[in-house]
């Protein structure tokens, strides 16, 4: 897996004069089952969060307010996204270095996660995780 294979999603989003609404189906609109739900917020101006990668976790990233950036590393290759809908967001694979910042006063990020938390699948050192690429 690589960078190419981390993309946008756009969910689906039903208007209405009440107000919008949109969903999350596990397998359907993201490609793996939820078993963790986690969110970043009240991030300090100028803050950096993530600076990190996992080894089998996959994980969908949205901008449920605000925004931020998240750039995306395969030991190769960096590609940067903006979010800032609530409607779409990012897939992440395993294996991807992620650091998000540029975080908007009143940003939430939400995380769907495809494993429950596991201290021994990230690589938070940079060149550990380079080593295990090659």
């Amino acid at each position: 897996m690589g960078i190419h294979d981390c993309k946008l999603i756009d969910l689906p989003k039903i208007q209405d004069c009440r107000g919008n609404l949109t969903f999350i189906e596990a397998n359907r609109h993201i490609p793996f089952e939820i078993k963790r739900v986690y969110y970043l917020y009240d991030v300090p101006g100028g803050a950096e969060r993530a600076g990190h990668a996992h080894q089998e976790l996959q994980q969908f990233l949205i901008a449920m307010s605000g925004s931020f950036d998240i750039l995306l590393d395969d030991g190769k290759e960096k590609q940067k996204y903006h979010l800032n809908r609530s409607y779409y967001g990012l897939y992440i694979c395993p294996m991807i270095w992620r650091e998000i910042d540029n975080f908007s006063s009143g940003s939430v990020c939400m995380v769907l996660a495809s494993t429950y938390y596991d201290e021994t699948d990230y690589y938070r050192h940079y060149q550990d995780f380079l080593q295990a690429l090659n």
